[in-house]
């Protein structure tokens, strides 16, 4: 809704331009800023939204780290056995008992 219809509604006017003119300046800048006060609290509550859910992907993002890191580990050791292991094959083949 734009100001000028918010404000022809708040002094009862049908026309947007009858309310401004009745207004006045000084009351088309507390207007204004009535206006402003009622963006600028719906923004507030915007980002209020947004930084709750940027800190619960936070919490998210740390558990999927978490389930990285631990594969990587496992990788790690699967590889270090697998090395063992065709060493000890090569050792095996090099002198058959």
């Amino acid at each position: 809704m734009s100001m000028f219809n918010l404000i022809a509604q708040a002094i009862g006017q049908s026309s947007p331009l009858d309310a401004v003119t009745s207004l006045g300046a000084a009351g088309f800048m507390g207007a204004m800023w009535l206006w402003e006060r009622r963006n600028s609290q719906k923004r507030e509550e915007q980002l209020d939204e947004a930084h709750a859910r940027i800190l619960g992907d936070g919490v998210q993002l740390e558990q999927l780290m978490t389930v990285v890191r631990q594969n990587a580990e496992a990788i790690s050791r699967l590889c270090t056995t697998q090395d063992q292991l065709l060493r000890q094959l090569d050792r095996n083949e090099r002198n058959p008992t």
